[in-house]
């Protein structure tokens, strides 16, 4: 018996290794130009099927003609990168930021990963960067080079110019409608995805960095985590007794309820959610919201609002600065313990055709898991097919969302400050659209990343052109808040605009929060 299980399982080791090589020897090899033609129409036709609203930001004539036109500048054979770049433009005259293009890039076997993580941190990650003025300047440096301080421009990487490759990425982005705020918070953050997706990824890259006028060429190598390795190896060599353990089982189950309620994100070690107090008295509740996607949250916003109400604060300051977005069951919940009036919270969702939910990923998860959904596929199409309705010649899908709910007892009445940027997008910015349509906050920052109007996203199944192997991430839903604006393509405008600057995020200064904290100071003095 168990030489049989050795064999089957050297078998597939075998056949995955096998399926990894076929698949990384397809990433570089040109693909001939009758087929990557098949894979533009294949790519529209994809789109029309499934995408709701899609000429929302541009007529039919003209994406018929931009597409039409792709197709005769492809003259001769090209990787599947090289395709990834001439179609991805194309496709973001859309508009829709949740339509995401991925390019075919290497896989890399269980080994090879292993492999990796031991060499550590790679050049890219022990750095965050932020964008002024078209160039990338370094907001956090974790590297292992102390001196190369916050604020420094990153003038090229590997003698190639930031503000050469950026011109370049930003071709391969898109936002909501014309929104511009939305690419100097993103493109940041997906740079080095676009770099490694161009070159590849490297255990060293040579960066010119300048500051003060001075500019220094460094090297930046794979950085090995031996601190957090000594304490996984230290964790492990410990034996522990059995009332140790028990303890520690309670410590570890009530860190993950809190983690849970209050966001936790390994990636970035960070709460998704926090409540924090400031002014005289506590007169002053700050709830940071970084995205609404992680935990637990209904605990959350229940227990921070008893606190707010029973620390008798006067305002409320919400900060979604570069929230992406999230659920919106989340945001509704929220909104019932701030807003003042009864509405349904989003309209019903418009979708492409009655069955364009049976196109999403639906088959995912482990064998055990896809064979139960596969005795459960029957049922899924009855309540697809019953949940969407044909109004006016147009499909939509109704959700608990699109209905009205009762506010929270203990909301919060007080006056509300509401804090944007341009990372505010999606579920952020259908929260920021009510919450400014009902007048119900002064708005303070800069126009939000995610459109006033709404946006096309809930479900966004991944389909894969069959000859490039490039992939496209399609939203199924017309999600549009409840109030509105004659403004389209834009998003929420601040009341009061107050943008940052460089020397603003050097010293660690915030702006529009103290601009905030002023206005409630003077309006507290005047009222004396």
């Amino acid at each position: 018996m168990k030489n049989r299980f050795f064999i089957l399982w050297t078998i597939l080791l075998l056949i995955s290794c096998s399926s990894i090589k076929k698949h990384n020897a397809q990433v570089s090899r040109p693909v001939s130009v009758e087929k990557l033609k098949k894979d533009v129409d294949f790519a529209y036709r994809k789109l029309q099927k499934m995408q709701p609203a899609l000429y929302w930001y541009i007529p039919k004539e003209q994406l018929d003609y931009k597409f039409d036109s792709l197709k005769t500048t492809i003259t001769k054979p090209l990787t599947s990168y090289e395709f990834y770049t001439k179609i991805t433009p194309v496709l973001n005259e859309v508009r829709q930021g949740h339509l995401g293009i991925y390019p075919n890039t290497i896989i890399w076997s269980k080994e090879e990963t292993r492999k990796l993580v031991k060499k550590g941190m790679g050049p890219f990650s022990q750095f965050e960067f932020m964008m002024f003025n078209n160039k990338l300047y370094v907001q956090k440096n974790n590297s292992i080079d102390s001196t190369i301080a916050v604020g420094s421009e990153i003038v090229s990487i590997d003698s190639v110019s930031t503000e050469k490759l950026l011109i370049q990425y930003r071709k391969l982005m898109t936002s909501d409608g014309y929104n511009t705020t939305f690419y100097k918070h993103q493109l940041p953050k997906k740079f080095s995805n676009f770099y490694v997706a161009q070159n590849g990824l490297k255990d060293s890259l040579l960066y010119a960095f300048k500051f003060d006028d001075t500019i220094k060429n460094i090297w930046i190598k794979r950085k090995k985590l031996e601190k957090e390795l000594s304490i996984i190896k230290d964790s492990v060599a410990k034996k522990l007794t059995k009332a140790e353990k028990k303890n520690l089982v309670l410590a570890n189950n009530k860190n993950r309820k809190y983690n849970s309620i209050h966001g936790y994100d390994a990636s970035s070690k960070t709460f998704q959610r926090t409540l924090s107090f400031t002014g005289k008295d506590s007169s002053v509740a700050v709830l940071k919201i970084k995205s609404f996607s992680i935990g637990n949250y209904e605990p959350f916003y229940k227990e921070s609002f008893k606190r707010i109400i029973n620390n008798k604060s006067k305002y409320l300051v919400l900060d979604l600065r570069d929230n992406p977005g999230g659920r919106l069951s989340e945001i509704n919940y929220l909104y019932s313990f701030v807003a003042d009036s009864i509405i349904p919270f989003v309209d019903k969702s418009q979708v492409a055709s009655k069955t364009s939910f049976l196109k999403r990923d639906y088959f995912t998860g482990s064998w055990t898991t896809k064979a139960l959904k596969s005795l459960a596929y029957p049922f899924y199409v009855g309540y697809i097919y019953l949940k969407v309705k044909k109004e006016d010649d147009n499909f939509y899908f109704y959700t608990s969302e699109n209905r009205t709910k009762a506010l929270q007892e203990n909301r919060f009445k007080g006056k509300m400050y509401v804090l944007i940027d341009g990372g505010s997008f999606s579920a952020s910015s259908i929260l920021s659209s009510n919450l400014k349509g009902s007048n119900r906050a002064v708005f303070v920052g800069e126009e939000t990343g995610g459109a006033y109007n709404g946006t096309v996203a809930g479900q966004m199944p991944i389909i894969e052109l069959p000859n490039s192997k490039v992939k496209i991430r399609v939203g199924l839903m017309r999600i549009a808040p409840h109030y509105k604006t004659d403004e389209e393509g834009h998003g929420i405008r601040p009341d009061i605009e107050i943008i940052p600057t460089l020397e603003d995020k050097i010293k660690g200064n915030d702006p529009e929060m103290n601009w905030i904290l002023d206005n409630i100071k003077n309006n507290y003095q005047d009222a004396k």
